[in-house]
């Protein structure tokens, strides 16, 4: 458990920040700029802990901030947010409402604060997903292509289609480059890749979104891929086991790994077709092979033993 002698909860928006610190009681209102942000952070001290909804861009200034004052900070998902304020009874939504009412979920659930950001790993996330952004606007452009009826227009997008394919072979060779350019991270890249089905896609989404593999435990990391299920049963009824939530990215990272696993790793491919034969739909069986997967993966980078070498626990 955090033990920390304030807590403040942050609502972020694009121009401006509403701040709530239980020490004071007196919300306050900044700009969301470096300057603003960063005389606010040098009012805290190591001892507080500071909640605030993931956003995107635009907490970067803040995490920097943060990170530099050596001041603890969890960032959250908006939905657990909304579902503390609805438990609570927080049923009005305004910015200053928000804070308050993530100031009182920070000293409530005592959220894990985020792990130190490691430079190079936060460069290939970026790099990352650019490259997912470029890739779908490639295949976008495929698709409108092949619906195009004039032949003009249909050369049009293909010329488009050329430059993503060369900015998509940029960004790789940049992330191949950088890969090899850290030492531990290419420890893991290599480590990574000898488990059957993780590709380099796989690979360079799990070294830049799951830190935590190799440092938790197998249910707590399946939980932030969205993997583990769970269940949907009330009185006598008795729902199906489903997954929701996670790093929808890293989950769709393994979701494909299992499919390239189950067509030529015989464990892997076995441990699929008993899950089939045991009448388990095809995407619930993959998804079960995923979270096998990242169980495989996790033990993989806690004991720094390639595969074969591991024994997951």
């Amino acid at each position: 458990m955090i033990i920390a002698l304030r807590y403040v909860g942050i609502d972020i928006s694009k121009k401006h920040l509403d701040i709530f610190d239980e020490a004071d009681g007196v919300p306050r209102r900044i700009a969301n700029a470096t300057q603003a942000i960063t005389q606010q952070v040098a009012r805290w001290q190591c001892d507080a802990l500071v909640v605030f909804e993931a956003t995107g861009i635009y907490d970067l200034a803040l995490r920097e901030a943060l990170r530099q004052a050596g001041i603890q900070f969890a960032r959250i998902n908006p939905a657990r947010a909304r579902d503390f304020a609805r438990a609570s009874g927080l049923l009005a939504k305004t910015d200053p409402i928000d804070a308050r009412m993530l100031a009182a979920f920070a000293r409530a659930m005592q959220p894990a604060p985020e792990q130190v950001a490691d430079p190079a790993r936060g460069a290939l996330a970026r790099l990352a997903k650019r490259r997912d952004q470029l890739v779908l606007m490639r295949a976008q452009e495929k698709n409108r292509r092949s619906e195009a009826d004039d032949r003009a227009m249909a050369e049009r997008i293909g010329r488009l289609i050329e430059v993503l394919d060369s900015e998509i072979a940029e960004i790789e060779a940049d992330i191949s480059a950088l890969i090899k350019a850290e030492a531990q991270i290419a420890d893991d890249a290599k480590l990574m890749r000898s488990l059957p089905g993780v590709g380099p896609v796989a690979c360079m989404q799990l070294i830049a979104q799951m830190p935590e593999l190799g440092r938790v435990g197998p249910k707590q990391l399946a939980a932030l891929a969205g993997l583990a299920p769970f269940n949907v049963d009330s009185g006598t009824f008795r729902g199906k086991r489903k997954i929701a939530g996670g790093r929808k990215r890293v989950r769709d990272a393994l979701y494909m790994a299992a499919l390239n696993a189950v067509r030529r790793a015989d464990p892997f491919k076995a441990f699929y077709a008993r899950l089939r034969q045991a009448g388990k739909p095809a995407k619930l069986a993959l998804v079960a092979v995923a979270r096998k997967l990242l169980t495989v993966l996790n033990a993989m980078m806690r004991d720094r033993k390639p595969y074969l070498q591991t024994k997951p626990t």
